[in-house]
């Protein structure tokens, strides 16, 4: 009994020696690490760079404001992953609107989520706020045009090495005609040998 007690301490002080092999390092967010060749935060952030510069240099937005008189307002809708991976799209959708808002272009209005706690906020100011700062019903902006999008991927392996192609397509659509008033495409290709 007190062979199988040492063997299974030492075994134990085996298996805590190996998990104190650990080390974390912090680095800059816009630092580039592709572990895997997957999807990742540095395609997030590079690929909405791109493309929604794409989008504002194309010839709607001038369009819009000759015809309007101001700057367009764009609600982010869903971008859906047809990959085989778990992609959080909701990382990508914020970077899409950072990336709008940031422009100074164009004005970004609340996805319908958004939406809803923030009229249930404006119901409780109603009922709990003063009459110098309780925020009015009714003073919504619509959205003018809607981003939609798609990310699927291909798979290609061989043995020990792999190439993951991405294929990114966002369209920016009239709410009111339904019109597509532009279309932008993306693509990723990641060699990846193990």
């Amino acid at each position: 009994m007190k062979k199988l007690s040492a063997v299974s301490f030492i075994a134990l002080l085996v298996l805590f020696a190996a998990g104190c092999g650990k080390s974390v390092k912090r680095v800059e967010v816009e630092e580039q690490i592709d572990l895997s060749g997957k999807w990742n935060d540095t395609d997030s952030r590079l690929v909405s760079e791109e493309m929604i510069s794409d989008c504002l240099s194309r010839p709607w937005v001038g369009n819009h404001k000759v015809k309007e008189g101001n700057d367009p307002a764009i609600i982010v809708g869903a971008v859906v992953n047809k990959t085989d991976e778990h992609i959080i799209s909701e990382t990508f959708t914020k970077d899409l609107e950072r990336e709008f808002i940031n422009s100074g272009k164009v004005r970004v209005v609340a996805s319908s989520d958004e939406r809803k706690e923030v009229r249930s906020e404006r119901e409780d100011m109603q009922r709990n706020a003063s009459d110098e700062t309780v925020k009015e019903f009714m003073k919504e902006e619509a959205a003018d045009y809607m981003l939609k999008g798609v990310i699927n991927s291909i798979l290609d392996k061989e043995g020990k090495k792999s190439v993951r192609y991405y294929q990114i397509d966002l369209e920016l659509i009239d709410t009111e005609t339904n019109r597509k008033v532009w279309i932008g495409n993306k693509k990723l290709k990641k060699y990846i040998k193990n």
